[in-house]
Formats: structure tokens, C-alpha cells, sequence
């Protein structure tokens, strides 16, 4: 073996935050990009999701959701959220376009109404269906939506993990920063803090239970998001991933809102 051929061999088994990145901001950012290229290539995928909403006294709600997910090459994912139950909300569906630059696309089929809402940029800090998610956190947050600042390693649950800062370019976002702990071994997010408008602590959001598919791609079974200054929670339990789907652009468009059920 040639010794530039050990060299090339010595830089792919170090993290990417040591490559080329010397100030936190660049050993961040290097983080980020090498988890979205770990993601890349799934093509399209549908999954069924229980959304479990619980009030600060305790009291539980149920929802079932079908959820639908299009990678775009180029810019950001394209996703459907449709409810099932309970029947006050039946019918409800989320049409959601991500852009790696520039305010999302969402919209909001409302079958009592029967028409369709779009989501304004103002609004994307607002709750999603009464959940403790907003709609900005439920789109795919692509790298360009952030800058970075690297912060330390650290040991999360015995895995060792990169903890970093991301600030939202967007200044209609709901969060002035938001903190990340994600595994060093398959680059995917295990816990995540929000930081409201005031810099105060407002949501964790815990991610567990990842499931391999294709022998690449990681999946979340649950996500639990605590809101502190509210006492509420919300957990979604993500369950029947199926990546052998052909979805396509037309599965998309804004009849589709219509067209879900």
C-alpha cells in the first residue's frame, strides 16, 4: 500500500469533525452534513405513527396517523400526514415541502371545512394538531436551515455522542438554538433541547428505539417531547416503516390533501 493510499485510509476512520473543520463552528457543521449523507438515498418511505397526547394533569389522548415521506434530489423532503382517529379528526391531512433555502411549504386539509389551510411562515412556531411539536420540527431539517457551534464530547445513556448548538437562519423560527446529542456510531440524534425566543429552556425531545432498514437507513420507533413550561407531552410511536413503496410527485400535490383518507 502506498503511503498516500494510508493516509486516504487514516482520514476515512476519523470522525468528520476532524476533518478540515478547526473552529467549532466548521467541526459542527461537518457534523451535520455527515449525518445528512448518512440519510441520503432511502428514495421514498411510508410508516403509521400513534400520537399520544398527555396534559399536564395526566390525562391521555390518541391519535393514528398514516404518514407518507418523498425524498427530492436537491432540496428538502416532501411529506403527508393524514389522521384517522378519532373521528373528530378524521380526514385531517398535512402536506409539508422542505427547502434547503427559503421558508417551508405547508398545508393543511381540514375536512370539516373542507378546504385547504396554508400554513403561513409567522405560524410555523404554532403546535401541530394540539401536540407539543410545532410545524417547523416536523419537517426535515435540512443542514442549510442552521448554523453550527460545536460543543464537546460527551457520554448520553453509555453512548458516546457529539453535543452541538444549531441556530435556526429562518427569524421567524420559534427557537433562538436548539442543542443536539447524536451518536457518534450512526450520526443520529438522540436528544434534542429547544430554546425559545427568550433563550429559555422550552421542550427535550428524546429519540430511542432506532430500527435498521435497507442496512443503511436508521428509524426512530420513539420520540417523546416534554414541554417544560407547559407541563405537557407528546409522544409518537412510529411503527410499519415501509421503504419498498413508489411514491412519486403527483402523490403530493395539493389535491392529494383532498384525495387522502
Amino acid at each position: 500500500m502506498t503511503p498516500a493510499r494510508i493516509l486516504q485510509v487514516l482520514l476515512l476512520c476519523l470522525p468528520p469533525s476532524c476533518l478540515l473543520a478547526e473552529t467549532p463552528q466548521e467541526q459542527g457543521l461537518a457534523i451535520a452534513r455527515e449525518a445528512d449523507l448518512r440519510d441520503s438515498g432511502y428514495a421514498a418511505y411510508t410508516n403509521d405513527v400513534k400520537m399520544i397526547l398527555r396534559n399536564k394533569h395526566g390525562r391521555e389522548s390518541i391519535r393514528e396517523i398514516r404518514s407518507k415521506t418523498l425524498e427530492v434530489e436537491n432540496d428538502g423532503d416532501k411529506s403527508l400526514t393524514i389522521f384517522d382517529r378519532p373521528r373528530d379528526v378524521k380526514g385531517t391531512a398535512l402536506l409539508s415541502f422542505t427547502h434547503k433555502e427559503g421558508p417551508d411549504d405547508q398545508w393543511l386539509y381540514l375536512p370539516a371545512l373542507k378546504r385547504v389551510k396554508r400554513i403561513a411562515s409567522d405560524n410555523k412556531s404554532g403546535p401541530f394538531m394540539g401536540s407539543e411539536f410545532a410545524y417547523e420540527d416536523i419537517t426535515s431539517q435540512e443542514v442549510e436551515k442552521y448554523t453550527y457551534k460545536f460543543i464537546k464530547d460527551d457520554s448520553l445513556n453509555d453512548m458516546d455522542v457529539f453535543v452541538f448548538e444549531r441556530y435556526p437562519v429562518d427569524k421567524k423560527s420559534g427557537y433562538t438554538r436548539q442543542i443536539i446529542w447524536m451518536d457518534k456510531d450512526n450520526y443520529k440524534e438522540r436528544k434534542i433541547e429547544y430554546y425559545d425566543r427568550k433563550n429559555a429552556l422550552l421542550k427535550t425531545l428524546v429519540l430511542d428505539e432506532y430500527n435498521l432498514y435497507l442496512d443503511k437507513f436508521y428509524r426512530t420507533h420513539n420520540m417523546y417531547m416534554e414541554n417544560h413550561q407547559t407541563g405537557k407531552s407528546t409522544r409518537l410511536l412510529q411503527s410499519n416503516y415501509n421503504f419498498d413503496v413508489e411514491l412519486s410527485d403527483r402523490d403530493f400535490d395539493k389535491n392529494s390533501l383532498k384525495r387522502a383518507r
